[in-house]
Order: structure tokens, then C-alpha cells, then sequence
């Protein structure tokens, strides 16, 4: 059984990966939080703007066989050329996300893209690893092609993972980006932008990265 809040055809915004086409599959649950307003202040990763309780988002649902739910993603991407990609994501996606899931996504053709905290063993397969490590959780995690990291975090500067996590890419993305425009500017959404891009400056090591989706006004 998966449990799907939502899932949508959209742009990828971040990363390596923004601009290219997908379908985002955010599973339920996640093992820092669980989704409470009431119990937010207590969680491991409690900056989360993400709603992942239940089934009843936008082409979310309950989905009995990884055929199942593979035939439902499937029906979101279009007619046309181009490498069909999804993008498991959550909530946390590797309390859902198996083996014979990533298996049925490839016999129908999809690349597999995944947005993980790093807390929990990835399953073979993925065809695309994004590690987003919080401050208090223990990372799990040591190789992947892409770590993304929310900043700043207290006790989680950029330079513990250097060592702890293999990358391809390593990209910060300011706590709070900026939005729309038009809906205004925040002193701190700005102040998060500065102090990621000046540290950005300082180790090249690392690039950035802002929520695309949000500042073009997407999904």
C-alpha cells in the first residue's frame, strides 16, 4: 500500500535538475515531523512548508501495487517527447519508496528522481539521489548526486556535510526563499538570500539555488 498526498506535472525548481520536466509524487509521513501545527515547535525539522498529512491532495490517493500507483503517474505526464522523470519526494519518500516501486518506474520508462532528508537507507535504483540533511537528524546517507542543503540551520553549516556526504553537486537554498514578487519582500526571506549567496562566494565549492516554482508562481 502507498499513500500519495499528492502527485502533479510541473517544472522541477531546484537543484541540478530545475527546469526540466516532471512528475512530483510527494508521499505521506515523514519521520522529522508529523505534520502537526501543535507539535511543530518539537520536531527534528520543524522550518518544513510542505503539507504531506494524508491522501486528499491533488491527485493524491491510496494505491494497493506499485503497477497501480505507476499507472497513475504515468496518466499525469503528457503525450510527447522526452524522457518521462518523476520525482519522489514527500514528506519523506523512503518510508514508501521500495524496490519493486523503483522497478515498475523503469519497466514503464521514468527515470526515478529522489528528495530524501538522508536519514533513512536508499533502496537500488534511483536514478537520481537529492539529500537534504537537517541539523538534528542523524544522516544515514554518504553518497548521492546532489545535496541540498536548507541554510542557514543552527549546527548545520555547510562544512559538516563536506566530509560526511559524497556529492556530485553540493547547492544551498536560503531558508525562506524569495517568493512572487509582486506579493512583496521579506527582510528575512532577503537576509537568508544574502548570507547563502555570500557564503557561496566564499567556497565555490558549493552554488545556489532558489525555489524557481515559487519565484515563476508554479506548482
Amino acid at each position: 500500500m502507498y499513500r500519495v498526498k499528492e502527485a502533479f506535472y510541473t517544472l522541477q525548481g531546484e537543484g541540478a535538475q530545475a527546469g526540466r520536466a516532471a512528475v512530483f509524487c510527494r508521499f505521506s509521513k515523514c519521520n522529522l515531523w508529523n505534520g502537526r501545527e501543535s507539535d511543530r515547535d518539537s520536531a527534528v525539522c520543524n522550518f518544513c512548508d510542505t503539507d504531506f498529512v494524508g491522501t486528499d491532495g491533488q491527485n493524491g490517493g491510496l494505491f494497493e501495487t506499485a503497477e497501480a500507483l505507476v499507472a497513475h503517474i504515468q496518466s499525469l505526464w503528457p503525450n510527447a517527447s522526452g524522457n518521462p522523470y518523476v520525482v519522489c519526494t514527500g514528506g519523506e519518500p523512503l518510508l514508501q519508496l521500495d524496490a519493486a516501486l523503483i522497478d515498475a518506474f523503469h519497466k514503464a520508462g521514468f527515470e526515478v528522481g529522489v528528495e530524501t532528508n538522508g536519514t533513512l537507507r536508499a533502496p537500488e535504483g534511483i536514478d537520481w539521489l537529492c539529500v537534504s540533511p537537517k541539523a538534528n537528524a542523524e544522516v544515514v546517507i554518504t553518497d548521492c548526486d546532489e545535496l541540498k542543503l536548507v541554510y542557514p540551520q543552527p549546527l548545520a553549516m555547510p562544512e559538516r556535510f563536506v566530509g560526511q556526504i559524497r556529492a556530485r553537486h553540493y547547492f544551498l537554498s536560503p531558508m525562506a526563499s524569495p517568493s512572487i514578487p509582486e506579493h512583496g519582500s521579506d527582510p528575512v526571506k532577503q537576509s537568508n538570500t544574502r548570507k547563502a549567496t555570500e557564503y557561496c562566494l566564499a567556497n565555490p565549492q558549493w552554488r545556489l539555488t532558489l525555489q524557481m516554482h515559487k519565484i515563476i508562481g508554479i506548482d
